[in-house]
């Protein structure tokens, strides 16, 4: 873990999804394994990729990865993830979450924070940090990956090792979307907000997909960006994300949990 700062404890975790929009590093040296963030997940990472290199080199990888024709060239440089060149994740996912949240235009107080806090699920890492160094890849947490079998139980345990320890006690704050919620659980210890978006028109609410990976991505940034101390449980971070009601967004809401479940602040945009 990094160290934690008395301005910014990590009492909070930020849970995002991967983007499925990737830039792939045009130089740089390969994956590390033993490099990245959480080491004990070394061993589920390298079966997990070299069980995606295998398929991707199939005549039937694209249906096997579920994806179409238009991704062909992406399919194809799985099959040598592990020698591909590599880069930052905050550098590599680039989705329109990715895009709002600006991780890799960070002040060094932001990257610090976001270092401390922020954590990316991932069908073939586990969990990586926005500073860890990785290759862009294609690969969903709903695949049922040969010699590994569906991904998400297949993560639950590792990742259950060593995410569940920071969690205890934390505010979790998850904007992961319903296939990657599926691979971890906070603990019943964590105090767990997951974020929906909802759009307003002409009086009437309707939950939105593009729109709500951007105002996740703005919510993310804002946490990362603001001053003062990180919010320390759920109630606080309604009143952080009311912060952003008159510019990003037009209401927060933050409705109880339902037995073992998560709370769920509501970000409503125009």
């Amino acid at each position: 873990m990094v160290g934690r700062s008395a301005a910014y404890s990590s009492v909070v975790l930020v849970m995002l999804p991967p983007s499925e929009g990737k830039t792939a590093a045009r130089r740089g040296m390969p994956v590390d394994l033993d490099a990245l963030s959480s080491p004990p997940l070394s061993p589920v990472r390298r079966k997990v990729a070299e069980a995606l290199a295998e398929v991707s080199a199939r005549d039937d990888a694209l249906d096997v990865l579920g994806v179409g024709a238009s991704l062909a060239d992406e399919v194809a440089r799985n099959a040598s993830v592990l020698a591909q060149p590599a880069a930052p994740a905050k550098k590599v996912y680039s989705g329109v979450l990715y895009a709002a949240a600006g991780l890799d235009h960070l002040t060094p107080t932001g990257r610090a924070r976001a270092a401390e806090s922020v954590r990316i699920v991932s069908a073939l890492w586990g969990v990586v940090t926005p500073e860890d160094v990785v290759p862009a890849y294609r690969l969903s947490m709903g695949t049922d990956l040969p010699g590994i079998g569906p991904l998400a139980p297949a993560w639950r345990a590792p990742l259950s090792e060593v995410l569940d320890p920071p969690a205890v006690g934390a505010l979790v704050v998850d904007c992961r979307s319903a296939a990657y919620l599926a691979a971890w659980t906070p603990p019943r210890t964590a105090d767990w907000v997951t974020v929906r978006v909802e759009r307003e028109l002409d009086g009437t609410r309707s939950v939105v997909s593009h729109n709500a990976k951007h105002a996740r991505g703005v919510l993310t940034r804002h946490l990362l960006t603001r001053r003062g101390h990180a919010p320390k449980d759920a109630e606080h971070l309604a009143r952080v994300a009311r912060e952003l009601v008159g510019g990003e967004l037009l209401d927060v809401e933050l409705t109880p949990a339902r037995a073992r479940g998560a709370r769920v602040l509501t970000l409503v945009v125009a």
